[in-house]
């Protein structure tokens, strides 16, 4: 599966990781493998990036860098996939919202995850202990606060960044 990733700054990641130290039964993201997803854009060979990369690239052409802020701890009790409950830092950004209704508008929504039902995240840590997971969302943190100026390309089957693309694009 590709995807199209906001860049995270160090604090993001640093935090994330902090966090998932007190989810211990859970699996937590790691080190390095922090994404905050703009949109999924399907999954394909070589050949077929190529014309996922393109499609995507005239859809959001004319972007500009736009404000991210990270606002607290928070879960989804039962995750669309994979084990639950998900706990993550929550992302407010009418940009990144901006971009992924544009995306979705070029790629179909992914059903339960995309569209109306996008929540902009980067995952802590998934399964584990639900009383732990309630406990962590009730922390407080501090707003991590920055502009992304950079979108990532991503081919989630081999873990790793392929392109990376500067705003204004």
């Amino acid at each position: 599966m590709y995807s199209l990733n906001v860049s995270l700054p160090s604090a993001v990641t640093s935090l994330a990781g902090e966090l998932a130290r007190d989810l211990p039964l859970a699996a937590a993201r790691p080190r390095g493998e922090h994404t905050l997803v703009a949109k999924r854009l399907g999954s394909g060979d070589h050949a077929a990036y190529a014309r996922i990369e393109a499609r995507a690239r005239d859809a959001f052409r004319g972007t500009d860098p736009f404000a991210v802020r990270v606002t607290g701890v928070e879960q989804f009790e039962t995750a669309v996939t994979g084990p639950s409950p998900v706990v993550y830092l929550a992302v407010e950004s009418p940009g990144l919202r901006a971009l992924h209704d544009r995306l979705c508008e070029a790629f179909d929504p992914v059903d339960g995850m995309e569209g109306e039902a996008y929540v902009p995240h980067v995952t802590v840590a998934r399964g584990g202990d639900p009383a732990a997971a309630d406990r962590l969302c009730a922390r407080e943190i501090d707003p991590i606060e920055w502009n992304v100026e950079e979108l990532r390309f991503h081919d989630a089957e081999r873990g790793q960044s392929v392109t990376r693309v500067s705003l204004p694009a």
